[in-house]
């Protein structure tokens, strides 16, 4: 998948960057003489596929789901993201339950969070590192050993064993909670069937969805493909800590940063925004919402004090792409003229949130200062939309969402916020002045 070419809802906005330049009174005879500096702005992120991920269990000991017990699975998830997991079939060699790639479906077409019982979307897999033996209590673990691909079970193993549809074994049912989080129930109905078995502790994961694509729509399995990063340690065992920590250190935060918007000034403080007020109403609200600066970027132009205002877009993808499979990611420079005195401010979208964006902290930075200036930039949330988990929001804009609106203050956000951990913001975006 061309990621590059797939992040189609931001605005369009043009590729070269434009600037509103103020005229300068001749207040001194000898005024000192302005310098050329550039300004670059790097996305240096170092992206994951998956947006969440977990572990479930059941609350015995062993941790297994015994037939008539259930366990909950919380997540978040946008429009187009599903859930997938996996979880043993306890009394057998190695199968396992799962949902078809990518998972269950948690929107229906037109967008509108789906509730309800959804086990037909489980389906039972055979691992293929194991020749089956009749599934039940006395299957002998861990058999002999088979390098089959993983291929599912429909009603019959390679073997000629039995068994009843995956949706008659596991119930899963499906609630929304609001606010673009949902809880997916599994119950262990097995019991008294043919093919009566507890359910293993499990792993669940929800991946990113990036211009209508599925970052991984395979986390956990690929049918017709070998088993691999422990999925073997479920099918045969029921141990879910090696495939846990496999999709772990794939989950994490994915985000472009909206084209950004440099200001240049002088004598004022910083233009764009201050916490603990309400936005302005100046177009700091597009640019937080939508990724779109223009219109901040025009209302500054007006503003006393400002010297010049720039709207930098990335090449070719107008945003700036975070790191992706170890390409690099999205950067922009700009020449500036500056003279004593003067100070730059920049302001970017948090692409894949509600309204966060990062800008520099208080009143900016010395515009004659050189070198790293990555620590004077923080994280804000305008304060006029609903939050949602970055990256799994329905109402989030670039992910096909409208804002839910609210009103207040600007703030920084913290970290860890109410929905994740993010990496330090130097781990995020780059910022030098030379």
């Amino acid at each position: 998948m061309n990621t590059f070419k797939k992040l189609h809802y931001w605005p369009a906005i043009a590729l070269l960057p434009f600037a509103f330049i103020a005229c300068n009174k001749d207040d001194d005879h000898n005024p000192p003489a302005d310098k050329k500096t550039t300004i670059t702005v790097e996305n240096v992120l170092k992206s994951q596929p998956l947006v969440e991920s977990g572990t479930f269990k059941g609350t015995g000991t062993p941790p297994v789901i015994l037939p008539g017990q259930s366990v909950s699975i919380q997540f978040s998830a946008a429009k187009g993201e599903a859930l997938t997991f996996a979880t043993m079939y306890g009394w057998s060699n190695d199968l396992f339950f799962a949902p078809a790639n990518p998972g269950i479906a948690v929107y229906d077409m037109k967008g509108m969070p789906i509730e309800g019982d959804v086990s037909s979307q489980i389906k039972l897999w055979d691992n293929g590192t194991r020749i089956n033996q009749k599934p039940g209590a006395t299957v002998n673990h861990p058999g002999t050993a088979d390098t089959k691909n993983i291929t599912e079970v429909k009603g019959v193993d390679a073997q000629g064993n039995t068994y009843l549809d995956a949706s008659k074994l596991v119930k899963a049912t499906l609630k929304y909670n609001g606010n673009s989080m949902f809880t997916l129930t599994l119950q262990n109905t097995s019991g008294g069937t043919a093919n009566e078995t507890p359910l293993s502790p499990g792993v669940w994961a929800v991946s990113y969805i990036v211009g209508g694509n599925l970052l991984n729509g395979a986390p956990l399995y690929t049918s017709g493909q070998p088993t691999a990063n422990g999925l073997t340690n479920i099918a045969e065992m029921g141990d879910n800590a090696a495939l846990y920590n496999y999709i772990k250190g794939i989950t994490g935060i994915f985000t472009p940063l909206s084209p950004i918007l440099v200001v240049v000034y002088n004598g004022i403080d910083n233009p764009i925004y201050k916490t603990g007020e309400n936005d302005r109403g100046q177009g700091l609200r597009p640019l937080a919402q939508q990724g779109n600066a223009d219109t901040l970027a025009a209302a500054l132009k007006g503003m006393k004090g400002v010297k010049a205002v720039y709207v930098l877009p990335a090449p070719s993808t107008k945003v700036l792409l975070p790191v992706i499979n170890g390409q690099a990611g999205g950067k922009v420079s700009q020449e500036l003229t500056v003279g004593s005195g003067d100070r730059i401010a920049i302001a970017t979208m948090y692409g894949f949130s509600n309204d966060w964006f990062f800008a520099s902290a208080g009143n900016g930075v010395d515009a004659m200062q050189k070198g790293d200036i990555s620590t004077s930039i923080q994280l804000y949330d305008d304060g006029t939309a609903v939050d949602q988990f970055p990256g799994a929001g329905i109402t989030q804009f670039n992910l096909a969402g409208t804002p839910l609106q609210e009103s207040k203050p600007i703030a920084a956000v913290p970290n860890p916020n109410a929905f994740t951990t993010l990496p330090a913001i130097q781990d995020i975006i780059h910022v030098t002045l030379q």
